[in-house]
């Protein structure tokens, strides 16, 4: 059955570290690209993991150039320079502000697409911030999975190690770092302190 939509919708891509959120953001990307559409690309400026430079880029090296951002609100300085986009590509949504959900909804009211990349959980296993208020304003969420790197199950937790160890609570929420920090966990094999 084929679907037809208005444009103007939020999708947000969620899920654990290493579940391929941004492969898919890139690949959403891509389609975009096919047709044509001009797009805004951006991503916190404190995600530097993989490169110095502003581009979304995978763990695996795959990357599409895009614009450093602080806040909601250097967004908004990207649209007026840009007022005939037909679509923003966020990464790393979580390091933002929850004014995003405010743009995003804005945004989407204007007949205008968002893509949302970011993990919907902390590495306590807690909802990461404003995105809960993110995800019940989507049309579309799509959550994805890793592999658990102890049981090989399906892994939807973020374990975060500290010289091998699983990080405690009182530890800081945020801290970027790749495959030498963080593991893609079930939530039998999830660990917090």
């Amino acid at each position: 059955m084929y679907k037809k939509f208005r444009d103007g919708w939020i999708e947000v891509i969620c899920g654990c570290m290493f579940a391929g959120k941004t492969e898919e953001l890139i690949r959403r990307i891509t389609t975009l690209k096919y047709a044509k559409e001009n797009i805004i690309i951006v991503k916190s400026h404190i995600d530097t993991r993989y490169s110095k430079k502003p581009v979304i880029i995978t763990h695996l090296g795959a990357s599409v150039d895009a614009n450093f951002v602080e806040n909601s609100g250097d967004i908004r300085k990207l649209i007026s320079k840009n007022p005939n986009f037909s679509a923003l590509v966020v990464d790393e949504a979580q390091f933002l502000d929850e004014s995003l959900v405010e743009l995003a909804n804005e945004i989407a009211n204007q007949g205008k697409k968002v893509i949302i990349g970011c993990l919907d959980q902390d590495f306590t296993g807690k909802p990461f911030s404003f995105i809960p208020q993110l995800l019940t304003s989507a049309e579309f969420v799509t959550k994805l999975s890793a592999v658990c790197v102890i049981c090989g199950n399906p892994a939807t937790k973020t374990q975060r190690l500290i010289d091998g160890e699983p990080a405690k609570t009182t530890d800081p929420i945020i801290l970027i770092s790749g495959s030498d920090s963080y593991e893609a966990r079930c939530r039998f094999c999830h660990t917090v302190l």
